[in-house]
């Protein structure tokens, strides 16, 4: 919005000079040599609204503002030399905005070309010495506004006088001067620079040197006549600079602004890099209905739109890398993310800038929760398969093997004419068996948890422990029921803490703690062992739970030290 207004006030202004103007003065060439005023407004609002981050546009829409301002206050006064009502000092602060276009055109627009910045720190002192220059020469145009036309004070001149007209001619030398040194720096970048560098400059080194051309042809020949100096010396000052500036950025893709024929059609089509904003806003959407694999895919393709590179990739900690494009080369550019990082490899066009940088790391963000989501859901799949196969081996081992003997059992009753002394053992092993299969199932899901509730379960389950074990629970848990998946995550996180202190902690006595309360379903196994370092040693059992407590919305958290015991707490969220 602020952008749009800015050029807008340019144009305004440009085509209110041109009417104000007097109808003597006023002719077709004007018209005509006031359409390169243009280019200032309509490059510095792409680049404004585009890349609001950088200072270029804003500056580039200053300049506009200023000359079309300053172009107002000129032609107010030519009508108040014609004898026009016209407010004096109205004219007076305009055309001193004049002062401000000069400065800002020969010093600060080469000097931040082309991301808005200084080129290093070093150079904070010129700009600060040619803001101080602009002003005072700001203050002896509002001072004595006829001095832009060539003219001065009728008369004798007063001490005011001679002092604005010293601080203008001060101010004005002094900014010259330094747009002569910005210049010789923006020449030896040149020389020193790359060739798609090179290339670039060139064109800005061309704008300001005709810039300073035409202000030298206004020095001698006024502004304002049918001369053919005074025009193309108008022509320069006003249009050379932003026109090879408008070439130098779409043409080589500066900040991501390109520009050229779609399809066979003879129109131009702006290509203009999204913003971060927009880049998230787009994603939100697609990543929510996708695998976090997929996810990983998506990113690295924003990723490489955004920063337009050749390719980009993410990596996880695990070794699985997904990648947009074709992958040559090493990378141009590498960020954290999460448990993984992004690399990116060299841009299509240009070099990677701090722009680039910035947008990489906000992408960061959403690519870190992918990545994780990704670990996550190869956690759990991990655990899965791994609890398909403590099934599978243990009916293999057990039950199976004790059902084949039982068939062979019953093949030799049947051909010994079952004798009750063959049938009676065939029987206790049938039970046996019954049993085992029963062991099995609440290694699954314990039909006691189904039945009587997680309370019941974990006492259940704690009652045949070879040591002292205290279950206590909060009033009225007993009977309260919980989702399925939520009572089956914490009965089995109890499982697994109090198999650990038996097996590991060498545990006298072990207290289970169970409570419902903020939102949270909790449970507390607390034991007397000898406890570990939880830094260096890997507990798989807890971990894989704790996935399983993660992607219920929960955690856990083990408190152990040397001879100090284990606290293990879980917990997840209850939705009400």
């Amino acid at each position: 919005m602020a952008a749009a207004a800015m050029a807008a006030v340019a144009v305004a202004g440009t085509i209110a000079a041109l009417a104000l103007e007097p109808h003597s003065v006023a002719s077709a060439v004007q018209w005509a040599y006031a359409l390169p005023l243009l280019a200032f407004p309509a490059l510095g609002w792409l680049i404004a609204s585009r890349r609001p981050d950088s200072a270029y546009g804003w500056v580039l829409l200053a300049t506009a503002d200023c000359l079309a301002l300053g172009l107002v206050g000129a032609a107010l006064l030519l009508r108040i030399g014609q004898g026009a009502d016209v407010p004096g000092p109205l004219a007076a602060v305009l055309t001193a905005m004049l002062t401000l276009f000069y400065g800002l055109t020969w010093v600060f627009i080469p000097l931040l070309f082309p991301e808005g910045r200084l080129p290093s720190a070093r150079w904070r002192p010129v700009a600060w010495l040619a803001a101080g220059g602009i002003a005072l020469h700001w203050v002896g145009i509002v001072l004595i506004p006829e001095a832009t036309m060539g003219q001065f004070p009728s008369g004798e001149l007063g001490a005011l006088d001679l002092l604005a007209l010293g601080a203008a001619g001060f101010g004005q030398t002094l900014v010259f001067v330094l747009a002569l040194v910005v210049l010789g720096s923006v020449i030896v970048r040149w020389r020193r620079s790359r060739a798609s560098e090179r290339r670039q400059l060139g064109w800005l080194i061309a704008g300001i040197l005709t810039n300073l051309t035409g202000a030298l042809l206004l020095v001698f020949v006024p502004p304002i006549g049918p001369d053919a100096a005074a025009v193309i010396g108008v022509i320069s000052v006003v249009g050379a600079l932003p026109a090879t500036i408008t070439v130098a950025f779409l043409r080589h893709n500066l900040l991501d602004i390109r520009v050229g024929l779609k399809g066979s059609r003879l129109y131009l089509v702006f290509d203009v890099r999204p913003t971060v904003d927009e880049l998230l806003s787009g994603l939100g959407p697609a990543l929510e209905d996708m695998e976090p694999v997929e996810q990983l895919g998506r990113l690295a393709a924003a990723v490489r739109t955004g920063l337009d590179t050749r390719w980009a990739a993410v990596s996880l900690s695990d070794g699985t890398r997904v990648v947009a494009g074709r992958e040559e080369g090493r990378p141009a550019l590498t960020v954290p993310a999460g448990l993984g990082h992004i690399d990116c490899g060299p841009k299509t066009a240009g070099r990677l800038t701090r722009e680039d940088r910035r947008l990489l790391t906000a992408l960061a963000v959403p690519v870190a929760l992918a990545i994780q989501s990704a670990g996550l859901a190869a956690r759990l799949v991990n655990a899965q398969e791994a609890e398909r196969r403590r099934i599978e081996r243990n009916i293999h081992d057990g039950v199976q093997q004790q059902l084949v003997a039982l068939i062979a059992g019953l093949e030799m009753a049947r051909a010994t004419g079952g004798e009750p002394q063959v049938l009676n053992p065939l029987r206790e092993q049938a039970r046996q068996t019954l049993s085992d299969l029963r062991e099995l199932a609440a290694g699954i899901h314990p039909a006691v948890l189904s039945q009587g509730g997680l309370v019941e379960a974990v006492e259940e389950r704690c009652s045949r422990l070879p040591v002292a074990t205290t279950v206590t629970a909060d009033e009225g848990l007993r009977e309260r029921r919980f989702p399925d998946e939520i009572e089956g995550a914490v009965y089995f996180t109890v499982s697994e803490a109090v198999a650990n202190a038996l097996k590991h902690a060498s545990a006298s006595a072990i207290r289970v703690r169970l409570s419902h309360a903020s939102g949270r379903l909790a449970a507390s196994v607390t034991d007397d062992g000898k406890g570990f370092d939880p830094g260096t040693v890997t507990r798989t059992g807890l971990a894989m739970l704790a996935d399983r407590l993660s992607a219920l919305g929960g955690g856990l958290e083990v408190t152990s030290g040397q001879e100090e015991g284990t606290l293990v707490h879980a917990w997840v969220k209850i939705h009400a």
